[in-house]
């Protein structure tokens, strides 16, 4: 057997009866060592899980990952549905599923021919450490007592298991003061509620496996719905309004009759009583002021001045005294013709 090897740069070859062999040698930039995946958890939420981790950064080259699981009962590594993936997360296939089956998964990352260490998981059961979701709600019927509610379960049942529906409920106003109900159907109703209130209500599932093992899930959001006016209730309100329309009516007419039948006297107290002008007042109040003088002196020059008289309404005196000096007049005119 002839061997015969040569080297160039980082290139070797190797003869071997003729036959050529080539490899590529390792440089001092790039390391024989790959980091290992970090942060690998199994997320569960509603019985799908799946595995997940942080990508595993390198400076070139694409990096590729494989997970491998076992089970409690063989602890033998056997491959899954993830070997060789780009992507940082695995689902468990279905023959996986099984609820009760204790879990064990591990991860590595892959570069041409570097691989990294094995990250392995904690051992993992569904039915102890799935996240429970709240149930959907298909529907709300509300009277005037009670929540007519319709939920949806947030998985599908599976022979062993039950679901109750813890309902905590409580009013908008005291919402310190809290209520809870418990029950196994999908259909139920809140009772004993307060009629024109505003209840608000969030949802519970509690999955029970067996006696001795409960998993309480994630609460709803909560929801608020106002209750309706009972038919009773109704029917006061219509009555009382329309014995307020009847009031409001008779005193609309009272006080229509009333108007009618004072409206003189309403209108005489209305008016301002009559008042003498205030230099006519000062006239009167004194009778030796130079402004009565001219007035008598005027009065006696032009006798046909007939004096001013104010006279208030239905005064008979002062239509009397206005008829006399009408009369005197009259004589004077006669005579002074004659």
């Amino acid at each position: 057997m002839l061997v015969k090897s040569v080297s160039i740069g980082c290139w070797s070859a190797q003869i071997t009866d003729g036959v050529r062999y080539l490899a590529t040698c390792q440089t001092s930039e790039s390391s024989p060592h790959l980091p290992a995946p970090k942060d690998v958890v199994i997320y569960s939420y509603n019985f799908h899980s799946l595995l997940r981790w942080s990508p595993v950064e390198v400076d070139r080259g694409l990096v590729l990952y494989t997970v491998n699981y076992k089970t409690g009962a063989f602890n033998k590594w056997d491959e899954m549905n993830c070997t060789r993936i780009t992507h940082t997360e695995c689902s468990l296939p279905w023959s996986l599923k099984e609820r009760r089956w204790t879990l064990v998964l591990r991860v590595r990352a892959e570069l041409g021919q570097v691989t990294s260490d094995w990250v392995e998981t904690d051992p993992f059961v569904a039915e102890r450490n799935t996240i429970i979701g709240p149930p959907k709600v298909n529907s709300v019927t509300v009277s005037s007592d009670s929540l007519l509610i319709s939920v949806t379960p947030p998985f599908g049942s599976e022979a062993g298991y039950s679901l109750q529906y813890h309902v905590s409920y409580w009013e908008n106003a005291t919402s310190s003061v809290k209520k809870e109900t418990k029950t196994s159907n999908t259909l139920f109703k809140i009772r004993n509620l307060k009629e024109l209130t505003l209840y608000c209500f969030r949802i519970q599932v509690e999955l029970v496996a067996y006696p001795e093992f409960q998993l309480l899930g994630l609460q709803s959001v909560p929801e608020c719905y106002r209750t309706t006016v009972s038919e009773a209730s109704r029917a006061g309100y219509i009555v009382l309004i329309f014995l307020l329309v009847l009031v409001s009516v008779n005193l609309v007419a009272v006080g229509l009759l009333f108007l009618w039948r004072y409206h003189k006297k309403l209108k005489y107290w209305s008016q301002p009583p009559l008042q003498i002008p205030s230099h006519f007042e000062e006239y009167l109040k004194d009778p030796n002021m130079p402004g009565l003088e001219v007035l008598h002196s005027v009065a006696e020059d032009d006798p046909d001045t007939s004096p001013v008289v104010f006279c208030g309404e239905g005064s008979q005196a002062c239509g009397g005294s206005l008829a006399g000096q009408a009369h005197s007049r009259s004589i004077s005119s006669d005579s002074d013709v004659t």
